[in-house]
């Protein structure tokens, strides 16, 4: 549901949408991603909304179903998918999305997360057998997270501010009577990032600044209750906890202290000995186990793809995967017995479908179709990771989508994403938004400019204390390059962002304001002074590294305001969309609606969407799909004309 407000001299009809990312083969020519025209049939955002987005491979604990979450209903709902038959139960049906978390261990109830109309003040739920639901953690200004089962499955945890509202306790809960015992009362602004399976040890984090962090153990069996220092003492880097071995001796850790990228160590909790687990020539994003440890998973962010890999623990090698279709494994999960293994592909043709395999059989059954039966797959494109030179040299990457129909002799619009943040990344992967655009005509280049994840800590901290300067620099060079592709037309170029990329929109309107003919701003920020003197409390915990990127309010108010957007809105010319959420506790709605004003005053088209049952992002498809129509109304008027 939205309200629509119209500035403009031109009426026209906007909306919002959602990016998600591609890819391929790595390029630094223009000349190697040219294609020759092909006649594609275009698809409305209805049937590019058709596709069904799903998440969660939890298996029963007979093995016999998968908890999943889906919007096929038009919202994240939570159903149980049927191993053999690939039926689908609803388990679900409320207004808001509600979380797949996973199904207890010897029993078919389920644990669930929801919050209200996008205000991220997400609840711990319980699915009984018979369909009745609990919210384990009420409260309007509560926000909960599951935090795992003992091994037995007699208990599970959680974490929860309902103490006080800047910092996250954690909390035992029986899981047959659900009596709530607290277990450690968080009062140094500490995370919990895991727990070991026999409940003794639990593995904390502590940010220091944006650069560096620690990991502490605390032995629940001590009665001090004093967590201890582990990892990070002397040294900055980022250090954060994984996970616990399956038998409880040791602590799997991330950090960067020993080059550019992350790498998983081991430290035995009886010794103390730190040793290296896993490394590669990118960031290792994550390690864990199945039940007994047989199966270890983990990912690699290879180029803004993830790239996962499966270890039998018993021989050291790799698990030799049946044949399966083009795409990237993801959400990996075994079956309590380990026998049956499920997890999703997904492409940039392709979103997420998921797939059960019993291990070592020859082949793998697909239980979801997740794409539009109206849609042909050869219609859609695949990206290239393409590199280009910002204005002092730095080589910065970015994922580009080609429209099929674009050469040389049939140049096409195009459109320059900017990611969320700061800190994010553009990735590759299947993005209805991104595909309707670009099978309408239009060119995305998603780049990842200075401050992006993913490259390498040096990379990742050359925008601190500099946004809106160097990083749009990278931005409007990543315009330059587009237009020195000879199937883009370099006249016809916009930009758009969600969050920090809807920051990076409105400065290039305010601050470049002839680089780009249009300007999409969803839920950014305009005012830095306001948004960082109102963050959210339970943000407590970070704080402290969100001000050594971005400045402390209280020293570095008056960088905050030059490069705050709205305070420069008189030099904004060019056409722009503003999207809000009402219920965004990030962005606040009054950033948008000053913007609006402020731009509105130079007799500038500029339309205003707020969606009142939405916060910081958007889960309802009836949204998506009227937004993504509004939206490419939009280039075809003041874009493409």
């Amino acid at each position: 549901m939205k309200k629509h407000f119209q500035f403009a001299a031109v009426a026209c009809a906007l909306g919002l949408a959602l990016a998600g990312c591609s890819q391929t083969t790595q390029s630094d020519k223009p000349t190697e991603v040219v294609q020759q025209a092909q006649t594609v049939k275009h698809y409305d955002a209805e049937t590019f909304f058709d596709t069904t987005s799903i998440r969660g491979s939890s298996f029963s604990p007979k093995g016999d179903k998968i908890l999943v979450s889906s919007d096929e209903s038009g919202i994240y709902s939570l159903y149980a998918v049927d191993v053999k038959t690939a039926k689908k139960t609803r388990l679900t049906d409320f207004q808001d999305s509600t979380y797949a978390v996973r199904y207890f261990p010897n029993d078919e109830r389920v644990i669930f997360t929801k919050d209200s109309g996008g205000n991220e003040r997400f609840h711990v739920y319980i699915r009984e057998v018979d369909g009745s639901v609990k919210d384990l953690t009420p409260g309007e200004e509560t926000r909960a997270r599951f935090a795992g089962f003992t091994e037995d499955g007699s208990h599970f945890y959680i974490t929860s501010n309902q103490r006080d509202a800047k910092f996250m306790d954690l909390y035992r809960v029986d899981a047959k009577s659900y009596e709530v015992t607290p277990v450690y009362q968080n009062k140094m602004g500490l995370d919990v990032g895991a727990i070991s399976p026999d409940g003794r040890f639990i593995a904390l984090s502590k940010n220091n600044s944006n650069k560096d962090s620690d990991v502490f153990i605390l032995d629940t069996m001590k009665k001090t209750l004093k967590p201890e220092l582990i990892a990070g003492k002397g040294v900055e880097a980022t250090f954060g906890p994984e996970t616990f071995s399956r038998d409880s001796k040791a602590l799997y850790y991330s950090t960067n202290a020993k080059g550019e990228f992350a790498q998983i160590w081991r430290y035995d909790l009886t010794s103390g000995e730190h040793r290296l687990a896993l490394k590669d020539d990118w960031d290792v994003n994550f390690i864990y186990f199945s039940k007994s440890g047989r199966y270890q998973v983990s990912g690699v962010n290879a180029d803004a793809s993830t790239k996962v890999t499966v270890i039998d623990t018993q021989t050291g090698q790799s698990i030799a995967m049946p044949s399966l279709p083009a795409g990237n494994l993801r959400g990996v999960n075994f079956s309590a017995d380990e026998k049956t293994m499920a997890f999703y592909l997904n492409s940039d043709t392709s979103p997420n479908n998921l797939f059960v395999w019993q291990v070592g059989s020859s082949k793998a059954s697909q239980l979801t179709n997740s794409l539009s039966a109206a849609i042909d797959q050869n219609d859609l494109v695949e990206s290239t990771i393409v590199r280009f030179k910002s204005f002092d040299g730095l080589e910065i990457p970015g994922v580009l989508y080609k429209p099929k129909q674009a050469n040389s002799n049939n140049k096409v619009p195009a459109l320059v994403w900017v990611h969320g943040g700061p800190g994010g990344q553009s990735r590759t992967g299947y993005s209805a938004m991104q595909q309707h655009l670009v099978n309408h005509g239009y060119a995305i280049f998603a780049v990842n400019n200075r401050g992006s994840s993913g490259y390498g800590k040096t990379f990742f901290h050359l925008d601190d204390k500099k946004h809106g300067t160097d990083d749009l620099q990278d931005i409007v060079y990543g315009k330059k390059h587009l237009q020195s592709l000879d199937w883009v037309d370099g006249d016809k170029i916009g930009i758009m962002g969600g969050s920090y990329g809807g920051f990076m929109t409105a400065a290039a309107l305010a601050f470049e304001p002839e680089e780009f003919k249009v300007g999409i701003n969803i839920f950014g920020v305009t005012n830095w002074v306001r948004t960082l003197n109102s963050i959210p409390p339970w943000w407590e915990s970070f704080k402290k590294a969100l001000y050594d990127e971005m400045g402390d309010p209280a020293t570095d108010g008056e960088r905050h305001r030059a490069i705050s957007p709205l305070f420069h809105a008189k030099n904004i010319t060019k056409p722009l969309m503003v999207i809000q959420g009402a219920n965004d506790p990030r962005v606040l709605q009054v950033e948008s609606d000053e913007l609006v004003a402020a731009v509105k005053a130079n007799g500038v088209p500029v339309e205003y969407v707020l969606f009142d049952d939405e916060g910081h992002g958007f889960t309802k498809k009836e949204n998506r799909i009227e937004a993504s129509n509004a939206y490419l109304k939009f280039l075809n008027t003041y874009l493409n004309n």
